[in-house]
């Protein structure tokens, strides 16, 4: 039998460290992850990349540039569209993610499809990779948002990439932590300080956290990408398009025609 879907008690802006966040990081997606194949699997493809919910496409834009033969890492894989989409380039790509649970998605999905994603269960701040064997880099939403310690993701990244390398991740834009996570009207007057870093938690009764998101704003991702040995070369803040019409969470047309809804960093060692 399964286990029973914990109920969330309690939600709002409280502490979460490392240890507790990764845990209900691990079992959220292992619980959710049929139902988020379910929901947002056609926007997102099999093997396309896809940076975030305003549909920015990398065979598009070209952020990680040429792939071809080159050794390729995602990071926080989910059920690894973008590591076909790399292994679909030329790349010798591998994925890693946290949740068993939706590297079973992308053991499905490689089953329906004729393909074979490398994937391995993995700790993003624990990667199990040598040193230096990485080219490229990336993560579409994956990993970052739910760590406690970002700046231990980003010093194994750095540890695994080669010097030239290049790493992009994309996260939720770090000025929509000033607004309600509300897709109407609602969600277009700040409520709270964008410069306070509480963690968004969902708690059970007795206090376990079951889902935690942590904010940063955007010099803090600066200070820490530097800090960790990276070079930023640029800033992406995709724009609504006009003939995308979904409403993913807190994503909408009636908010991204007005607030920045994602940030995508480019950076380079």
């Amino acid at each position: 039998m399964s286990d029973p879907v914990p109920t969330v008690a309690r939600a709002g802006y409280t502490a979460a460290g490392a240890t507790e966040s990764a845990r209900a990081s691990r079992r959220w997606w292992d619980r959710e992850s049929q139902a988020y194949l379910r929901d947002h699997g056609a926007f997102l493809g099999d093997d396309r990349l896809v940076w975030c919910p305003e549909g920015l496409d990398e065979d598009d834009v070209g952020l990680l540039g040429d792939v071809a033969g080159r050794t390729v890492l995602e990071v926080g894989c989910g059920a690894a569209q973008g590591t076909r989409w790399a292994a679909r380039h030329g790349a010798r790509a591998v994925g890693v993610d946290l949740s068993r649970g939706m590297l079973r998605r992308a053991a499905e999905l490689d089953e329906r499809l004729g393909t074979s994603a490398a994937v391995v269960q993995a700790d993003a701040a624990r990667l199990p990779l040598a040193a230096g064997v990485v080219d490229v880099a990336f993560s579409a939403f994956g990993a970052l948002p739910f760590v406690a310690d970002a700046g231990a993701v980003l010093a194994e990244v750095r540890r695994v990439l080669r010097d030239g390398g290049r790493w992009v991740f994309s996260v939720t834009h770090p000025v929509r932590w000033a607004f309600p996570d509300d897709p109407g009207p609602g969600g277009l007057v700040a409520d709270r300080s964008y410069f306070d870093r509480t963690p968004y938690t969902e708690r059970a009764e007795d206090g376990t956290v079951l889902y935690a998101e942590h904010h940063r704003t955007l010099g803090d991702w600066v200070r820490a990408l530097v800090s960790s040995g990276f070079t930023l070369l640029d800033v992406v803040e995709p724009e609504w398009p006009q003939d995308n019409r979904q409403v993913w969470g807190g994503w909408s047309p009636t908010r991204g025609a007005i607030l920045p809804g994602t940030a995508i960093f480019v950076t380079q060692v």
